[in-house]
């Protein structure tokens, strides 16, 4: 009897990000659930080691008095302050600094990371590039982990890798809206004009994935990475949604290291023609 196995773990290597050193790429926010207690096991169950916290639009404490953080592990979890919110690159950097300043007093590994969001409007919650690029710069120099949120264009991505960006993290449609990977060419596109002479170089994919066959389809391409939070917390049942993107970001990266079979026009046997003996009834 054939033994099914897990994938052996020396197919890959593990992520690396600002200096650190991760085994899951799946990041996840703690935004939108409907209560705490389904955000912990939810969090549990999509096996990501980075969690993101909106600085600005979290409120750390409730109306019942319970705080955010009482449902967060801190020796498990390292949290990737957001700029979620922010309009222009004032706003965001000092939202940056708020956040290093609270995870400075919680110990977390996470104190010189931010994920940079710079928007331009609220309807379409996509990247304002001028204030993006100048948040990066100005955070690059003030000592942080930039990484960095953008829209689908190669050349924003390089410009914000050029900036000192950690990682860049383009996306795969406009924030929240579930509709996944909408043009793969400019994902891939980015993904070879940045990597060309750095391998290593981080890039996650970051928002729009709306299930798991989504996060397939961008690790598939051969991103680095996934960061999502809406696709989970808006589920019907968020906890078995987290299982299911769990599943598919390691589907993803195994399917992209093993390489796919090129596309035909036409069909290809499985089975050889020649050397088949041939039966014929009543013989």
């Amino acid at each position: 009897m054939t033994t099914v196995t897990r994938p052996p773990e020396q197919l890959d290597t593990p992520l690396h990000v600002g200096g650190r050193t991760l085994q899951s790429r799946l990041i996840v926010g703690t935004g939108k659930y409907a209560d705490y207690e389904t955000m912990r096991r939810a969090l549990d169950a999509c096996g990501a080691e980075v969690i993101t916290v909106a600085v600005r639009r979290e409120r750390l404490v409730d109306e019942e008095g319970r705080s955010l953080l009482d449902f967060i592990d801190m020796d498990r979890y390292t949290i990737l302050p957001n700029t979620a919110g922010c309009f222009n690159a004032d706003d965001a950097v000092r939202v940056a600094r708020l956040g290093r300043e609270l995870l400075d007093q919680l110990d977390n590994p996470g104190k010189d990371w931010v994920k940079l969001e710079v928007l331009a409007d609220k309807k379409t919650l996509l990247p304002d590039p001028q204030g993006t690029l100048e948040a990066t710069r100005e955070l690059v120099a003030d000592g942080f982990k930039v990484l960095c949120y953008t829209s689908d264009d190669p050349i924003m991505a390089v410009k914000i890798k050029e900036a000192g960006a950690a990682a860049v993290m383009p996306a795969g449609s406009p924030i929240g809206s579930g509709q996944g990977v909408l043009n793969p060419n400019s994902i891939a596109i980015i993904l070879e004009m940045l990597k060309d002479n750095d391998a290593n170089y981080p890039v996650i994919v970051d928002a729009g994935v709306g299930t798991a066959s989504d996060v397939v389809i961008a690790m598939e391409l051969g991103a680095d990475g996934v960061l999502l939070n809406t696709g989970i917390a808006h589920a019907r049942e968020p906890v078995h949604m987290a299982h299911a993107m769990h599943h598919a970001i390691n589907a993803g990266r195994l399917a992209y290291l093993a390489g796919r079979i090129d596309k035909k026009r036409y069909a290809t046997a499985s089975s050889p023609w020649t050397g088949v003996i041939s039966y014929i009834p009543g013989e």
